[in-house]
């Protein structure tokens, strides 16, 4: 078996890739058996001749080592399998996003709870949340209410996040940053198992008993 070409780059080839077969150019190797064990150092000359009779590559995985360590392993299956665990990480790769929530220093309780609400919402989809405090006019001397609220709201929502940003004044806002307990892979893995269970029992659920026909008489 053998790779394709490596690209070159000025007339000098670039590695892009492990060696494999007869591109390894040195008197002998460390060699390693297709299920990891340990044969031990031996010729290139006999290391290609087993993989030939194994009907498998010879790919250098540790070129620096003295000698490079080689292992027999079907070379295209492993570069498919290596391509499809890439893909599957990339998939699963979610990135946190940055909510905003903006607040007044003087707002009521129920305009504060429906906040709240939206900020717990949120943490528990896995999402940071950045809380800013707007102050105006006379508000702007008064910095303390901003910290008061901002704790307040810290502590309401703590079994969910922490703050990851400490309430910090910027001009006349004050900003903090809550970050959640919860990935956001994770928090959409259980947002996933939950629907699918709702999906279920909704399924499953037994058809409401229908009332007795009426004889006729």
């Amino acid at each position: 078996m053998s790779g394709p070409p490596s690209p070159t780059y000025r007339g000098e080839h670039i590695s892009v890739e492990p060696r494999i077969n007869d591109r390894i150019r040195v008197p002998e190797v460390r060699l390693v058996g297709p299920s990891g064990e340990q044969v031990g150092v031996v010729r290139i000359e006999d290391a290609l001749r087993l993989a030939a009779e194994a009907d498998l590559d010879l790919v250098e995985v540790a070129p620096m080592s003295k000698p490079p360590v080689c292992k027999l392993m079907d070379f295209g299956k492993f570069k498919y399998e290596s391509a499809m665990k890439a893909r599957e990480a990339r998939k699963n790769q979610v990135n946190t996003v940055i909510k905003e929530m903006k607040l007044r220093p003087k707002i009521d309780q129920h305009d504060y709870e429906t906040k709240k609400g939206h900020v717990e919402r949120f943490l528990r989809g896995g999402d940071k949340v950045k809380i800013t405090i707007m102050f105006r006019g006379r508000e702007q001397s008064r910095p303390e209410l901003g910290f008061r609220l901002l704790k307040k709201l810290a502590d309401d929502v703590s079994e969910l996040g922490w703050v990851e940003f400490a309430p910090k004044q910027d001009g006349r806002n004050m900003i903090m940053v809550l970050g959640p307990h919860k990935k956001k892979a994770e928090a959409m893995a259980e947002a996933k198992a939950d629907r699918e269970a709702r999906r279920r029992d909704r399924d499953t659920a037994p058809a409401e008993a229908q009332p007795p026909a009426a004889s006729a008489s």
